[in-house]
């Protein structure tokens, strides 16, 4: 096996749904094409923090959708000028519901999977929260301003609709689970006897949202066997780069001590650019931090060494973001769209459209569309050879488009496809160079980049870096930038790039040929 590479026997070989204790005896009978869709499968995961957010926003709205639509269709056509007091009960008993369910421990992923032991505590807090309400309408003697119908089917109905409603996340969480959907893949860095005895310590644990994958370590078998605990060595850190980009992997944890410094700083060299999270084993450490210095999985402490970017709701508003902005834009530059694509086709032969093979999400090979605006016998579709000033290669329209930036608009589509973020990294070609170097022979940390989407603009592009890369310091800088908005990232931060971009386009013509 190729040192750098991966091959369909390394993926056959890891453990994600057979037990530990099974995986030895089932391995040999297992068929490589059923491995591999085992992997495809699991290869979408569904974040725990955002199916309990949403459920708590559900639950809410259950509450409050019931109370009002009982208030226009009976309260409002019995007496039109009911009082508004119903509209204030209404609300502030829907933002307590949430509040409540989550004091008495309702909204977890084993909650929500076990309808039957959660479905009378629901019951006893509905009926607890309206009798808080019925007291307080009492005692400031508002009762006579309320409908008792109103109330009780309110009542009925929303518990009734609650009840309903953890049915089918009760379905959902199970089918989900049966899929491997609400569970992190996990590699563990470091066989032996700390690998060992860290699996250990995990599979004892009460629940956790981990499969272990495989181990990967650079030491031989002596040192660190085939297989610890049930679970087998994959392969080294080098494979692990290929690995965690063939297949799903959320979770990195290292088993080393904490004393193993240089050991771990050379790992964490080498994987800190994998879109993951990064974890250090503390639960054999015998120099002891705070405990909210922990983070756990189970009950076993882990120190956070990198975070993944862009996880959880993070991830949710990103995406709505990217899908939302790239429609209007769509809509709003039709025109605009519409006028370029006729220039390019009236000024030179060949297709409109050109699509370039690029660097996507954690080196994923996307192909984002142009228009061209280079000679269609010209066409470089890994841009081996950056286009620079005064390039022949370049059409009239094209040296317009380009220095506009106009060029870059069907990449729109990419967004709309989810490829690209609106904003992000620039996606650069495959064979793009920097002084006759490929950027990633330029810049060590340059795959960092793709641990998000890349994206149609970015920070680099509004502070001046974009067009040629004739020297590493420019790559260098765009890079640096890259990594400055991955780390900082907020929706403000979009906004004010895409607002600043136009601007930006006009101020720095002369960088793009």
């Amino acid at each position: 096996m190729n040192k750098n590479k991966i091959d369909k026997h390394m993926i056959a070989k890891a453990d994600v749904f057979t037990t530990p204790q099974k995986d030895d005896r089932r391995a040999k009978g297992r068929h490589q094409n059923a491995d591999r869709r085992r992997w495809d499968r699991v290869r979408n995961w569904v974040s725990p923090a955002v199916v309990l957010g949403l459920t708590r926003l559900i639950d809410m709205l259950i509450v409050a959708a019931v109370g009002f639509d009982i208030w226009v269709f009976y309260v409002l056509s019995i007496d039109p000028g009911a009082s508004s007091y119903h509209l204030a009960a209404l609300w502030i008993t829907a933002v307590a519901v949430p509040l409540v369910f989550q004091s008495l421990k309702l909204y977890s992923i084993q909650t929500l999977r076990h309808f039957t032991g959660s479905a009378m505590r629901i019951v006893l807090c509905m009926t607890a929260l309206f009798a808080c309400l019925i007291t307080i309408a009492f005692f400031t003697k508002l009762g006579a301003d309320f409908s008792r119908i109103w109330l009780a089917s309110w009542y009925f109905v929303s518990v009734a609709g609650i009840l309903v409603f953890r049915v089918f996340m009760a379905v959902l969480i199970r089918r989900w689970n049966a899929h491997g959907r609400l569970e992190r893949s996990a590699v563990i860095i470091g066989g032996g006897a700390s690998g060992a005895e860290l699996i250990q310590a995990l599979e004892a644990s009460p629940y956790t949202d981990i499969r272990i994958t495989g181990i990967f370590d650079d030491r031989d078998d002596e040192r660190a066997p085939a297989v610890s605990h049930g679970h087998r060595k994959l392969g080294n850190i080098n494979q692990l780069l290929a690995f965690a980009r063939k297949v799903r992997v959320d979770l990195l944890i290292v088993s080393f001590p904490i004393t193993a410094e240089n050991r771990l700083l050379e790992v964490l060299k080498k994987l800190w650019i994998l879109p993951v999270d990064i974890r250090l084993s503390a639960h054999t450490n015998k120099l002891r931090f705070r405990p909210r210095a922990y983070s756990y999985i189970g009950n076993v402490p882990f120190i956070d060494i990198f975070d993944k970017p862009l996880a959880d709701w993070d991830y949710v508003i990103k995406s709505i973001e990217d899908r939302i902005l790239a429609a209007l834009a769509l809509v709003l530059l039709s025109p605009v769209m519409a006028l370029v694509a006729l220039a390019v086709k009236l000024d030179s032969k060949g297709p409109v459209l050109f699509k370039q093979k690029r660097f996507g999400f954690n080196n994923e090979m996307i192909e984002v569309y142009k228009f061209r605006s280079l000679r269609h016998e010209s066409a470089d579709e890994n841009a081996a050879k950056l286009v620079s000033k005064n390039d022949d290669r370049v059409t009239r329209v094209g040296r317009f488009i380009r220095k506009t930036s106009l060029d870059e608009l069907p990449q729109l589509y990419n967004a709309l496809k989810g490829e690209l973020s609106m904003v992000g990294p620039r996606p650069h070609a495959v064979m793009a160079k920097a002084a006759d170097e490929l950027y990633t022979e330029v810049v060590d940390s340059y795959f960092a980049r793709h641990r998000v989407k890349p994206g149609i603009t970015g920070w680099a592009q509004i502070n001046g870096w974009r067009g040629e890369t004739d020297t590493p310091e420019k790559i260098h800088r765009r890079v640096e930038h890259d990594l400055y908005y991955i780390e900082n990232w907020s929706i403000w931060l979009d906004l004010y790039i895409l607002i600043l971009t136009p601007f930006s386009l006009i101020n720095n013509t002369d960088s793009a040929y």
